[in-house]
């Protein structure tokens, strides 16, 4: 095996660097899929094992070289990936505060987050606990109309709020925002409940938070309305004032990767920057018979890079575009291949070395997925031939082009859609072609143009500029509300669990990294990942971690809640993990369920039984004997109320007691299957119910 292993290595003319890449990130993902310490040290001591085991066995044997370098390559940057996110968590993670509290608290602003689309303010405070000594960050919302001059970065405040520990899924499959606080170091999230006094002002603001403020101020004060709300995102990276129905209509034409500062972006600003520089030096003959020309606008880009990293926030996609686009200078000025899965391999050991919490993210993984796609298949054999230099028109040669942008964005949506299903269940059928024209547009035209006009107010000449740029964003939203508009635009599918989707990265990966004929192995992952999520129904059930909440599936094309819900968020949530459409109808209104003012019971049809249902509506004290009778008349009771020992459902009693450990339930009764938002949790710090039994 040893000798057919190192033979195959050897013809595969195996690159080591993207696949230590894979095996750093694989040990992050070993150390958020495994549960508790134990399991993690574990895996560092296999890790270790094999390492030696490889080391001891294959040491000084000739025709063991690839294999014996794999090994150790793998498990040692393996180890260094589960170490740097057990490391991070440890350092960076906030401990949330046991409880909800309403409390006047006293802090030090750390950061100001503007969002106007929602009319509020977002504060992030340096603060003390409520009650007690320990020094933790909490971010409140404010009401836009509360905010008061010099409420900045550094200013000293004390206001009323109702905090709140950072939420967990509300079901299985949904956001995890508690995750995400504790890698913040966020405490609690609330908002304020009066006025905020402003005891010091900020006497030393931030100046890249205060440019870029400026800056989103100024571009929105010279374009009205969407255009303008998009143009401050192009050029600030704030994101706060667009509103939500173009957000959504970005998202559904497959479009929302032009809002969030990344690639695209980054990567044109660093070639207008290089090619700028670069033919205005061309015009000094003593310079360029003397100086490296290309190293110097290899400088000037790499600057410019760097700049609209950090005045755009430096968030974890406008890093990696940007550590990778100073990789693709340094090549150029040593003369060296360019783009090539080693460079995006540095790149995403350097990304994770940083943030190893951005791989469980769908940023990072849709970032990274589109360029590894891209550089795949510009490297293939077939592709170089098609894009070879060649004696043609221009006509021919822009079809050529263009038909290679199309296949493209069709190769981006392929290796993009799994990632958006599993992230937000949902997917735009039509991406590629929208982006086709949408991506020379915003890189050719509208970054181009707000560039433009941002100089040309200088000399208070920028208002034509500012108009065609506003045309240009017009006829941006106009595609994507068009696009996301066709019949059949979104595809929803709720039930990707994580071994399909693990399946699905693992399919990709060894296409778009091996070669040969090899690399067509790639087609049984992807095809096992396929049958498993078409196998995978809806669930029937959905029940919200504090039980108030409660969606029924499979009574036709809509979706039943319990009650109705003045919360947008347990609605989208409902919405999003039964994989329906439109507006839900509430059991009362439904003309088989049975309700009262506290409780309402349905029979739902599921394989060869009838399944009766009962749900508790209201918290009136309803009397042991009258409630234990009515709990043995069905199979599941659903309550936000900790219900008595005497009620005992056939099957299953999810009551506040037992959801206060599990979270969030999605049930199939046909096949009796309970998933919980607790069985992808383990003992991490950020999860406060109840570790899940062995596996």
């Amino acid at each position: 095996m040893g000798d057919k292993l190192d033979a195959i290595l050897v013809r595969a003319g195996f690159d080591r660097g993207p696949w230590l890449a894979i095996a750093f990130g694989g040990g992050i993902a070993f150390w958020f899929v495994l549960d508790q310490a134990a399991e993690w040290l574990l895996a560092l001591f296999l890790s270790g094992m094999t390492v030696l085991g490889a080391t001891a066995r294959w040491r000084g044997n000739e025709r063991r070289t690839q294999v014996l370098a794999a090994v150790i390559g793998l498990g040692v940057f393996f180890a260094l990936g589960l170490s740097c996110a057990w490391t991070r968590s440890a350092l960076i993670g906030a401990q949330p505060l046991a409880r909800p509290v309403s409390a006047m608290i006293e802090g030090r602003v750390l950061e100001r987050i503007e969002q106007p689309a929602e009319k509020r303010i977002r504060l992030v405070l340096a603060t003390r606990e409520p009650g007690g000594t320990r020094a933790i960050k909490v971010r409140i919302n404010v009401p836009i109309e509360r905010d008061l001059p010099g409420l900045d970065e550094g200013a000293r405040i004390r206001v009323q709020a109702r905090l709140m520990p950072p939420q967990p899924p509300m079901l299985p499959g949904s956001y995890d925002f508690a995750r995400t606080a504790w890698f913040q170091g966020l405490a609690a999230t609330g908002s304020v409940q009066g006025n905020i006094e402003l005891h010091q002002k900020s006497d030393r603001p931030a100046p890249l938070a205060t440019l870029q403020r400026s800056l989103s101020d100024h571009v929105r004060a010279r374009l009205d309305g969407s255009p303008g709300a998009i143009a401050a995102a192009f050029a600030s990276g704030d994101r706060g004032s667009i509103a939500r129905a173009d957000e959504e209509a970005m998202r559904d034409a497959g479009l929302t990767h032009l809002l969030s500062i990344s690639g695209l972006h980054v990567s044109a600003v660093i070639g207008a920057a290089y090619v700028l520089a670069i033919r205005l030096l061309a015009l000094w003959p003593w310079l360029a018979l003397r100086v490296r020309l290309p190293l110097v606008a290899a400088g000037v880009g790499a600057l410019a890079g760097i700049g609209y990293t950090l005045l755009t926030g430096a968030e974890v996609p406008t890093v990696r575009s940007c550590v990778g686009a100073l990789l693709i200078l340094f090549a150029l000025a040593l003369g060296r291949e360019p783009l090539s899965l080693r460079m995006v391999a540095v790149t995403a050991v350097a990304v994770l070395a940083v943030w190893p919490e951005a791989l469980a993210g769908p940023s990072f993984q849709m970032s990274f997925a589109a360029v590894v796609s891209i550089v795949a298949l510009h490297g293939a054999a077939p592709v170089k031939a098609f894009l070879a230099l060649r004696e043609e028109g221009w006509l021919a040669w822009t079809t050529r082009r263009a038909a290679m942008l199309l296949l493209t964005g069709l190769v981006i949506e392929v290796a993009l859609t799994p990632i958006v299903l599993f992230h937000f269940h949902r997917a735009g059928i039509y991406g590629a072609l929208a982006n086709v024209v949408a991506i020379p547009l915003v890189t050719f035209v509208s970054m181009p143009l707000i560039a433009l006009a941002l100089v040309l107010d200088l000399a208070g000449a920028g208002a034509p500029a500012w108009w065609l740029a506003g045309q240009s964003l017009e006829l941006l939203l106009q595609i994507a509300h068009f696009t996301a508009g066709q019949p059949g635009a979104v595809k929803l599918m709720p039930q990707m669990t994580g071994p399909t989707f693990a399946l699905f990265v693992a399919g990709g990966l060894w296409l778009a990294l091996w070669r040969g004929r090899a690399r067509l192995l790639s087609v049984i992952p992807t095809l096992a990942a396929t049958a498993l999520l078409l196998a995978t129904p809806v669930p029937d059930l959905l029940i919200s971690g504090d039980g108030r909440h409660v969606g029924i599936t499979g009574e036709g094309e809509q979706l039943l809640v319990l009650r109705e819900s003045r919360s947008d968020f347990a609605q989208e949530n409902l919405i999003e993990l039964a994989g329906v459409a439109g507006h839900p109808v509430t059991l009362d209104q439904w003309p088989r369920a049975r309700c009262s003012r506290d409780f309402c019971v349905v029979t739902l049809r599921r394989g060869e039984r009838d399944w009766r249902i009962l749900m508790s509506r209201s918290r009136e004290i309803v009397t042991e004997r009258e409630l234990a009778a009515a709990c043995e008349r069905v199979d599941v009771v659903i309550s936000d109320r900790w219900l008595p020992t005497g009620c005992r459902p056939s099957w299953l009693k999810a009551d506040r007691r037992m959801l206060s450990e599990t979270g969030g339930l999605a049930i199939s009764l046909e096949r009796q299957q309970v998933t919980s938002v607790a069985d992808s949790q383990g003992k991490h710090g950020w999860w406060r119910g109840k570790a899940p039994g062995p596996r």
